[in-house]
């Protein structure tokens, strides 16, 4: 048995199909075929029912695949250990950052840091915060922002911003003139929404949740570049955070009756080993940002 051969049973149980992983893993199809025939003579197992096109864990390939994971977990545990006794000079934060966040947010922390740490490489993925989420607990992210009203108890994580949650009307809807909207006058409005899973949409339904009141949905979207055009162009209205509006001439931000804040956290698997690389990133995140997190 070897690492390779773990990988490939890793990347077949997460595809379940040895086409998908073997150009996942950028390899032949015989290749990756040849090694899992191999691993389960060695281990004198059936690890795959193969029905058609469709591969699926046996019961003994479930309990080996927890092994796999955690072979496979400590050896880049140890790897990371032993690069963090070479100091900064070498390593890797990949980090999850949602997509509204990391283009209004992160590319000045995102310059600096690296300015700072020159032989550290950044891998940012724009996903919403329950893929983040998703992604940290199965190892493909080292970290991730998510916002922190119900943190899991599997993540650890660091408060580092609030931002106030406003409306987004054209600069001539009746909204533009008012100083605030409650949520019963926003959710009578046809709203450019976004998608389930996206975290300024579950905000809103929590609060709007009993109040016995459906939103009128007339389009649902995670670009937020194409929220904010429908928006300009009068479809319906909608929610950013505030700073995503706050130089946007042509459409205006109206707070919240009550007002309405979005907690964001950095966090990481609770319990997994954290790299010198990726502990001075959240450092250097919560440098930054205590301006915020005071205010």
């Amino acid at each position: 048995m070897d690492v390779r051969q773990l990988k490939y049973f890793m990347e077949i149980a997460r595809t379940g199909n040895f086409t998908r992983a073997a150009e996942r893993l950028r390899i032949a199809q015989p290749a990756v075929s040849v090694a899992i025939k191999r691993l389960e003579d060695e281990l004198e197992l059936l690890l795959f029912n193969r029905q058609d096109k469709r591969v699926t864990l046996t019961a003994e390939g479930e309990i080996f695949l927890e092994h796999a994971r955690g072979i496979l977990e400590g050896i880049k545990v140890a790897g990371l250990e032993m690069g963090d006794l070479r100091g900064l000079n070498k390593g890797e934060v990949r980090i999850g950052i949602p997509p509204m966040l990391s283009a209004y947010f992160f590319p000045a922390i995102l310059r600096d840091f690296k300015k700072r740490y020159p032989n550290l490489n950044l891998s940012v993925y724009g996903e919403g915060a329950w893929r983040i989420q998703q992604m940290i607990g199965q190892g493909e992210l080292d970290m991730g922002v998510i916002a922190g009203r119900s943190v899991p108890d599997t993540l650890e994580v660091r408060h580092f911003l609030r931002e106030e949650v406003v409306v987004c009307v054209p600069c001539g809807h009746a909204f533009a003139r008012k100083p605030s909207v409650t949520f019963a006058e926003f959710v009578r409005e046809p709203l450019v929404f976004y998608k389930e899973g996206y975290y300024l949409r579950e905000l809103i339904f929590e609060v709007i949740k009993g109040s016995g009141t459906e939103p009128r949905i007339v389009l649902e979207t995670n670009l937020f570049s194409l929220v904010k055009s429908l928006v300009r162009g009068g479809m319906g209205i909608s929610t950013f955070l505030a700073m995503v509006v706050a130089g946007d001439d042509d459409l205006t931000a109206v707070p919240f009756d009550p007002p309405l804040h979005l907690d964001l956290v950095i966090a990481w698997k609770r319990g997994a080993y954290l790299s010198r690389a990726n502990r001075a990133f959240v450092d250097f995140l919560l440098e930054r940002t205590s301006a915020y997190v005071e205010g």
